[in-house]
This record gives structure tokens, C-alpha cells and sequence, in this order.
């Protein structure tokens, strides 16, 4: 079955952003490549009960199972050890990338405490958005009462166009709740 967001872009998002860009072709118009989870563990990545538990959460989360990252240099200001468990991260692409987004849109989001909308600064250069989750138990999938510690994710929405504002234009018309430019 196709994920509704996905018949969505292909049926009415692709050609309207190839009409309103004046694109010649419609694949030159922005499309969503891959989304990148990252979860931090820092001082939690060596104990190993905390470790599957983060593995766990972040399964029920996109649906697949997540890569334990290692630390590449020992810093002692940190107190990492080379080798040493630093956190988890999964890629999505295809079906699970647009349902991802689709419940990241409309069900978690939303359930974000004093929630306003998310930045438009997040767009680098390329037209790649990233931004940060202070809490992963706004996902439906994590039990509020299970999880031990309430951690932080970074998501990366990786996008090939030319630039910000077609990245932009491809996110507003995927129902991203970004904050307005006249709003404080």
C-alpha cells in the first residue's frame, strides 16, 4: 500500500511546485531524498541496559532498527573513550521516509509542550532542513511511563533542489508548521 503522503506529493505536490518554480521538466522539482535520525547518548552509551532500551525507542519510532554509532577520538573533556558507544542513527527512505514524516507532521509534532512551529533558519545551503526534538516520548509509539530518561533527536531532511527556497516552498506544501516571518 502507498503511504498517503507520498500519493499526495507525486499526484499534487510535484506538479504545482513545477508550475509555481516554472520548471521545464517535472522531476526538477524538489523532492524529499532521505531522513536522518540521531539520538545522542553521551555518558549512557556504555551502560548496555540503557543502550537497548534507546534501541527499542527508536525502533518503535521509524520502524527500523537503529545503527549504534562509536566514538572516531578519546577527548578527555568529554570522557569518551575511542570505540565507546556514542549514539544511535537510522536513515529512511522510501514508504517508511513519508510515513515517518507523515505521523512527524501531524500526530507528534503538535503534542510538542508550548509548541509554536519550527524555525525556517534550519535550511543550509544545499537546502537540507535539520532540526532538534528535545523530547522523544512525543512520539505515540514510546510509552510516556517506560521510557527511564526523556532524550533529545536531531532530524535531518535531506531534499534535492537547487536551493532554500524551493526546499522551503516542498515543506510548507507538506503541511510543516513553520513559524511565520512576522511572528515572535
Amino acid at each position: 500500500m502507498i503511504p498517503r503522503l507520498k500519493e499526495l506529493f507525486y499526484k499534487e505536490i510535484q506538479p504545482s511546485l513545477k508550475d509555481q518554480f516554472g520548471f521545464k521538466n517535472l522531476y526538477m522539482s524538489p523532492k524529499i531524498e532521505k531522513i536522518v535520525l540521531n539520538m545522542g547518548l553521551g555518558l549512557d552509551g556504555s551502560d548496555t541496559k540503557i543502550l537497548k532500551s534507546c534501541i527499542e525507542d527508536m525502533s518503535k519510532i521509524t520502524g527500523q532498527k537503529p545503527v549504534v554509532t562509536k566514538f572516531k577520538k578519546s577527548v578527555a573533556n568529554f570522557k569518551t573513550r575511542k570505540g565507546t558507544n556514542a549514539g544511535l542513527k537510522v536513515t529512511l527512505r522510501k514508504n517508511k521516509m513519508y510515513e515517518f514524516l507523515d505521523r512527524l507532521v501531524n500526530i507528534a509534532l503538535p503534542r510538542i509542550k508550548d509548541f509554536r512551529g519550527l524555525s525556517s533558519n534550519g535550511f543550509d545551503k544545499f537546502g537540507n532542513y535539520s532540526f532538534g526534538i528535545k523530547e522523544h516520548i512525543i512520539f505515540p509509539e514510546v510509552s510516556f511511563e517506560r521510557a527511564d530518561k526523556v532524550r533529545g533527536l536531531d532530524i535531518i531532511i535531506v531534499i534535492s533542489s537547487k536551493n532554500k527556497e524551493h526546499s522551503y516552498e516542498l515543506l510548507k506544501k507538506l503541511n510543516f508548521p513553520f513559524i511565520k516571518k512576522g511572528d515572535n
